[in-house]
């Protein structure tokens, strides 16, 4: 297994471990995280271990490679990294690497059928098909949130407008191409209790890249709906875009799936755990002619992907929006009560459903919910025990648990 298929298959099929630490920046939210994340010792620490490794890392140069999903599981931490790596050291050296980043992506991407770019690869889940290829809206979003989030904190500091001001907006106005790429295409569905994002089942030609593949004009109709863990990194971008910008509809889009999250969540043993499957069908696009749904419904026996939809639950809390302080308490009591080995040395999960473990996550049935940390003291003390800030998941997850320290010292 080469270099990428590794990161691919640890990504991808294990535990989604680059996204397991990308909290979103705190803001004033409806209740504050308990207590400062790690001293500023730690901190000072982890930052020097951190540095030398994500630019060595960064030498894989993904930015000038990668397509489809890929934007978000190897370009997006690295851009992570960047944004938290400047807001937790105020170094510009960290905005001119995302900025470099950014344009290698962007000047890669290509004009499709109706105008719009595209970086398009397989069938746009992932997948491979023969018929076309196609753009991921899971991707672009991943790829996009934290170029939205360097750029808002550019345009807001007078400081930094005169060197970046004008790709700043270059690249607001870019996502907001990006955020109309979709919404034409019909890829938006408003649904009972909220509304969902498809992948669509068309692409471009692969023997007439002009035009579209066979099923374009049957759009509104089809689709299949992403999966819990994938329609929250895209409202996490939303909800990015309308901190940036002020415009109403990415906050309505992101409130609309998360009112449709919070709704799919069910409680177990009176009422003191949350459990919730990884896909559920959202219209009739997903279901087949014979009335069964077109993918599996349950739990996932992946734990990193719930750790994903933790991560969105929290930026909706922080923002005000659905989810309120009783709903982080009882994700907290899930992961500490229900799931931790009660071990600090060796801290392991179990499943949220407490279902056996898949041989093929044998090792991530469950995972530490480390988006709530900052909110419980327990599950902070099992993050720094754990935590390995020159791994790849440090890529993005040292800088945040440094602007997590910084934050109570503002």
């Amino acid at each position: 297994m080469n270099r990428r298929q590794f990161l691919r298959h640890t990504l991808m099929a294990a535990s989604a471990s680059a996204f397991l630490f990308r909290p979103g920046r705190t803001f004033a939210a409806p209740d504050s995280p308990a207590a400062p994340f790690i001293d500023p010792a730690t901190a000072k620490d982890w930052l020097a271990r951190w540095e030398k490794n994500i630019l060595a890392e960064a030498r894989t140069r993904y930015c000038d490679t990668e397509t489809g999903e890929e934007l978000g599981w190897l370009v997006s931490p690295f851009l992570e990294g960047f944004y938290y790596g400047h807001l937790a050291t105020r170094d510009t050296k960290w905005i001119d690497r995302l900025m470099d980043w950014t344009d290698a992506c962007r000047k890669r991407a290509v004009k499709e059928p109706d105008g719009f770019f595209g970086w398009p690869k397989g069938d746009g889940a992932g997948n491979s098909s023969s018929e076309y290829s196609a753009d991921s809206l899971l991707g672009e979003a991943m790829l996009l949130r934290p170029v939205v989030l360097l750029a808002a904190e550019i345009l807001k500091t007078p400081a930094l407008v005169t060197t970046w001001g004008a790709q700043a907006r270059s690249h607001l106005d870019f996502a907001a191409q990006i955020f109309q790429k979709w919404d034409a295409r019909d890829c938006w569905r408003p649904v009972k209790d909220g509304g969902v994002w498809v992948v669509p089942t068309f692409g471009v030609d692969r023997r007439s890249p002009d035009k579209w593949s066979a099923g374009y004009e049957h759009r509104k109709t089809t689709g299949f709906s992403h999966p819990a863990n994938k329609q929250n990194l895209i409202a996490s971008w939303l909800i990015a875009m309308h901190d940036a910008t002020g415009q109403a509809v990415y906050r309505d889009r992101a409130t609309a799936w998360w009112q449709l999250m919070r709704a799919r969540m069910t409680t177990r043993d009176n009422g003191k755990y949350f459990v919730w499957n990884y896909w559920d069908p959202a219209g009739p696009w997903d279901y087949t002619a014979d009335g069964k749904p077109r993918h599996w419904v349950g739990v996932h026996p992946n734990g990193g992907y719930y750790a994903i939809d933790v991560d969105g639950i929290v930026r909706a809390f922080q923002h005000g929006i659905v989810f309120n302080r009783a709903d982080i308490d009882r994700l907290i009591a899930t992961n500490r009560d229900f799931m931790w080995n009660h071990k600090f040395d060796g801290a392991a999960f179990q499943r949220i459903d407490g279902g056996s473990a898949d041989f093929r996550w044998r090792k991530t049935p469950g995972v530490l919910w480390t988006d709530l940390a900052p909110y419980d003291e327990t599950l902070r003390k099992i993050f720094i025990a754990s935590f390995k800030p020159d791994s790849w998941s440090g890529i993005a997850g040292t800088p945040w648990a440094v602007t997590q320290t910084l934050n109570f010292e503002l």
